[in-house]
């Protein structure tokens, strides 16, 4: 199939932003019986830990949640989904539910400045 443009090649956007964890998942139609169209987001799968680039291990304290973490190894306290999805778990308040669990802190292999440095 040849596209009459050579931008109509290109994917779709994303609604979401590359620091999301929405980012590149896809955008499905769902017609409600009377013929509305409503926009949602196909399922998210978790990550496997395989291509992930470790950045620190840390122990959780009492009053440790997954925002301050991602803020304080991060620089972001929106991307605590990506320490929930380097340990992994579903809910991330398991993740600093029990005082003395070692937590993995991570990003995406591939990452410039990350790694062997």
């Amino acid at each position: 199939m040849t596209a009459d443009h050579p931008l109509d090649a290109l994917p779709a956007p994303s609604p979401y932003p590359p620091t999301s964890r929405y980012h590149g998942v896809p955008v499905a139609l769902h017609t409600a019986p009377d013929g509305r169209q409503v926009p949602y987001l196909r399922r998210r799968l978790m990550p496997g830990t395989d291509g992930l680039t470790p950045l620190a291990e840390h122990t959780v304290s009492a009053g440790d949640r997954p925002d301050l973490l991602a803020y304080r190894y991060l620089g972001s306290a929106d991307q605590w989904w990506r320490i929930a999805d380097a340990n992994p778990v579903l809910d991330p308040r398991e993740l600093t539910a029990t005082p003395g669990r070692r937590i993995v802190v991570a990003l995406p292999g591939g990452v410039p400045g990350v790694g062997n440095a």
